[in-house]
């Protein structure tokens, strides 16, 4: 087979090691293997290089992606995709890889349709926000970041006995600052899946404060993880709790930090090299079976998609791959509460 491989959309530490994974289990079954630069943009430029063993050697640790990434306006339109799907055809690909997030799989689903060759995804997105598959490729990583981070700042706060307001990464999801935040030791973590309006949610703050910096508690810090995807902007918050400060607390300070796209760079932790290098070995190895319009997922819930040699990787259809995505983010998924009511569970430790 002739494979084609891309990254697409965010990047996420562990998409390199995928792709050494695509190029070394293809060479080592006889297939040649076609590098695509900066995502469907590099597809419809035919923007291609033969990837060679040498090519890959040491990438794995690198966090980024060595092809590159890009976010297309004119791939979604059926103007872009029809002209993708002819890139395709005068590459020669028997197959495709797509390494990315919701946008990037979307897009692997409709190019799929005409069939210019057989094509499957990987699930990379620091956020985890990528149905039916229970890690993505890069979150351990941005959590691990997110955590050192935390750590850090923690230090700083207790120096000077202040509170902080860490933002983090996550656009629509929590994940990120549901799990760093418990690792964190974090005192109040801030979600959008809890739906909190602005008043209430300062309010919920406050009496934290308030109690976390009396005589009777005297801690030394506070850390409240925030995700982006609150609409409370952060400085607001740290505004508005300043000012109760002021009396609730006199001489307590309230700083706020966005980390960022921190969050995104950086060496990819051991898992998530080992979950990039399971699922693109999969995803050679599907393409041999046939499999097309599909995602390779990490441990998907227990009946979903069809089972591989690899007990903890799966094949699930990317429109139900979509649609599952889709109820994670309007809140209505299973994985979604869960993980939702299991923070509202451990939320009363928190304050502690």
């Amino acid at each position: 087979m002739r494979i084609g491989v891309l990254t697409s959309g965010g990047d996420s530490p562990g998409m390199n090691a995928a792709i050494r994974s695509v190029v070394k289990a293809s060479i080592a079954r006889g297939h040649a293997v076609v590098g695509i630069r900066n995502g469907y943009e590099g597809l419809l430029a035919a923007d291609m290089v033969e990837l060679q063993l040498n090519d890959v050697d040491g990438i794995s640790r690198f966090g980024g992606t060595m092809l590159g990434s890009a976010r297309s306006l004119y791939f979604p339109t059926p103007e872009g995709q029809a002209d993708a799907r002819r890139r395709v055809k005068e590459a020669g690909l028997d197959g495709l890889v797509v390494i990315g997030g919701n946008g990037s799989l979307a897009g692997a689903h409709a190019l799929s349709d005409g069939r210019p060759c057989q094509v499957v995804g990987l699930p990379a997105s620091i956020d985890n926000d990528i149905g039916h598959s229970r890690l993505c490729i890069g979150v351990d990583t941005a959590v691990n970041t997110i955590v050192e981070a935390c750590d850090r700042i923690s230090d700083t706060a207790r120096a000077h006995r202040r509170a902080f307001v860490v933002e983090v990464m996550g656009r629509h999801s929590g994940y990120l600052a549901m799990r760093a935040g418990i690792a964190a030791d974090a005192d109040a973590i801030l979600y959008a899946e809890e739906g909190l309006d602005e008043e209430t949610l300062v309010q919920r703050l406050r009496k934290l404060l308030q109690q976390s910096f009396s005589d009777a508690r005297d801690k030394k810090r506070v850390l409240i993880v925030k995700a982006e995807g609150v609409t409370v902007p952060t400085a607001r918050i740290v505004e508005r709790l300043a000012k109760f400060l002021e009396t609730d607390a006199p001489g307590v300070g309230i700083r706020e930090t966005i980390l960022g796209h921190v969050v995104r760079g950086g060496s990819p932790s051991a898992m998530d090299r080992l979950i990039a290098q399971r699922l693109a070995l999969g995803a050679v190895l599907g393409l041999e079976a046939g499999v097309h319009d599909a995602m390779l997922a990490w441990e998907p819930s227990e009946g979903v998609g069809a089972a591989t040699r690899d007990p903890s990787v799966a094949i699930v259809p990317l429109a139900e791959v979509l649609a599952e995505t889709q109820r994670m983010l309007d809140g209505t998924s299973a994985s979604t509460k869960a993980r939702v009511a299991l923070l509202q569970a451990y939320g009363s430790l928190l304050a502690l």
